[in-house]
């Protein structure tokens, strides 16, 4: 007979996880005071956000009150009872869940204006606490730089998400309290990527050993922004945009806003470090960096990026884009948005939407390549295109020659899973399933008038109406399938409406609610969150 989960031991667990969701507020409430909330380029804060600190307080009330309640409803829970992959599944599918509501409510709270005028809805306020948990750093908020529709407070907690959400919010509970053979589970199910198994024997050293290092680029890239010219508050912020490959920044026009060579310079390095697998960069601590460069995915990783480089440099100088007036400005602006792209950062310095159509085309695709797996990036990860290249080969070589049998070898290594090479393929079809459900769900129930059609223009059918709709129908097609991939790889900005410049501000209450989905889905191991609707799951045999 069919027994259902350990929902003792999964309301625990998820009652601690509220708990350090709400005790991370408290991180927020020094930045409510003017000397502590000093912008670089905005004048100084001058009066206590008092709204916004009862709006903190009030989201702590409510983190704290269900997480004690979840721990009171585990209270039967056995010491010593055992976690299956099914209940760590379960806890880390329900802890992403749990962190997108919870985060929400600040913004709620506290009175935050998406614009001027416009207090930001619930579901806008999920958006932004789950673009920020997890590192996509896409936004509803379309005027940071005018004071009082984001209190300073708010805007440190929309980034401290992206430094919680960097590693996982299960990684970094890992870290803190260990949990054994548990831990090791929870982390299998957060972190996505084939390559996640426990680089040292316990997984808690692991986690704490990615944390430390996560925690000191973290620190190290303050220093430096702020050394660099920026305040304070800004080098935290973008510190942690950085390091988390999220992109949330503290002006509309993000680091562009700085025009700053150095700063750019040193956000591009930290961004390669950010999306580089963090078991090779504790490798290269300790003295072993050959490991580093010996590694087949970091070469592809730093290879992709400098070849695509070439041609955005290449054919925007061909297409006399603006910011490719010179090989010098080419380059710089070249570089920064693909490097930005390609880890999933989303920064921006330029608007490449206005780029030629190689520009745009080789970002829209970039966007599901992402980082490195065990890094802080988004996408597929960089592991399994390598992989997928490899069993493209060895299957096109076995159509012509059946007899010859060759292992899959990864950095001149035979791999042994003879799973792996299925389950590739098998989440390849999986985010494209995705994708696709996803872009024809959007175009087809977005309504036109977020492209700035209003129905009633068309509805006569005159030429030039119809000449208008069809062209609003073709930016809406790509639009539509920038911000899907945007989105369910935890970029941010995409292209035409979600570009650059822009945001998601202009969909409908139900997109957003959609793109929150996307984006979870893209931060968690996919099947973490999927199998939660899947009735069977609930049970074990």
């Amino acid at each position: 007979m069919a027994s259902l989960l350990n929902f003792p031991l999964l309301l625990r667990f998820l009652g601690t996880i509220c708990l350090l969701i709400g005790a991370s507020m408290s991180f927020s409430f020094p930045f409510a005071f003017p000397m502590m909330a000093e912008r670089t380029h905005l004048p100084p804060a001058t009066a206590f956000e008092q709204r916004a600190t009862y709006g903190l307080l009030a989201s702590m009330a409510v983190c704290f009150s269900v997480g004690f309640l979840f721990r009171f409803l585990g209270r039967s829970h056995r010491q010593g009872s055992h976690l299956f992959r099914k209940e760590a599944m379960a806890i880390v599918g329900l802890s992403w869940v749990c962190a997108t509501i919870l985060g929400a409510l600040p913004y709620y709270f506290s009175g935050t204006q998406t614009a001027a005028g416009m207090p930001i809805t619930f579901i806008e306020s999920m958006f932004e606490s789950q673009s920020g948990f997890s590192t996509t750093g896409a936004t509803v908020l379309t005027d940071l730089d005018t004071p009082g529709l984001v209190p300073h407070c708010i805007l440190f907690w929309r980034s401290w998400t992206h430094f919680l959400g960097g590693l996982g919010i299960v990684v970094l509970f890992v870290a803190i309290l260990g949990q054994g053979s548990a831990g090791k589970a929870m982390m299998r199910a957060e972190m996505p990527g084939p390559t996640k198994d426990g680089s040292m024997p316990r997984m808690q050293h692991t986690a704490l050993v990615f944390a430390a290092i996560y925690l000191g680029l973290n620190i190290l890239l303050t220093i430096i922004y702020f050394f660099e010219g920026m305040s304070a508050f800004d080098a935290l912020c973008h510190a942690f945009g950085t390091m988390a490959t999220g992109g949330f920044s503290t002006y509309n026009r993000s680091l562009g806003g700085f025009d700053s060579p150095l700063i750019e310079s040193t956000t591009i390095g930290f961004m390669v470090l950010a999306g580089t697998n963090f078991t090779l960069l504790y490798l290269s601590l300790i003295g072993r960096p050959r490991r580093m460069l010996r590694d087949a995915e970091f070469r592809a990783y730093i290879g992709i990026i400098a070849i695509v480089t070439a041609g955005v440099v290449f054919f925007g100088m061909r297409a006399h884009d603006e910011g490719f007036s010179t090989l010098t400005s080419a380059f710089r602006n070249g570089l920064f948005q693909v490097v930005s792209v390609m880890t999933t950062t989303g920064y921006g310095t330029a608007d490449f939407d206005h780029w030629n159509n190689f520009g745009r085309g080789i970002l829209l695709l970039l966007m599901f390549v992402g980082g490195c797996a065990g890094s802080t990036g988004g996408g597929l990860k960089v592991i399994r295109i390598v992989l997928f290249c490899k069993i493209l080969r060895l299957e096109m070589e076995r159509a012509h020659r059946p007899r010859v049998i060759r292992p899959l070898r990864i950095s001149g290594q035979a791999v042994d899973d003879p799973t792996l090479a299925h389950n590739i393929l098998l989440y390849f079809c999986l985010v494209l399933a995705i994708f696709v459900v996803s872009w024809l769900a959007l175009v087809t129930f977005e309504p036109n008038s977020t492209w700035g059609v209003v129905e009633s223009s068309v509805a006569n059918q005159s030429e030039q109406g119809k000449e208008l709709l069809k062209g609003t129908l073709d930016d809406k097609l790509v639009d539509c399938a920038s911000a899907v991939a945007a989105t369910l790889n935890n970029i941010g900005p995409g292209l035409g409406v979600v570009g650059a410049t822009r945001n998601y501000a202009g969909f409908s209450q139900g997109a957003k609610l959609l793109f929150v989905w996307l984006m979870v889905l893209g931060r968690v191991e996919i099947f973490s969150v999927l199998l939660l609707f899947v009735p069977s799951f609930w049970r074990r045999a």
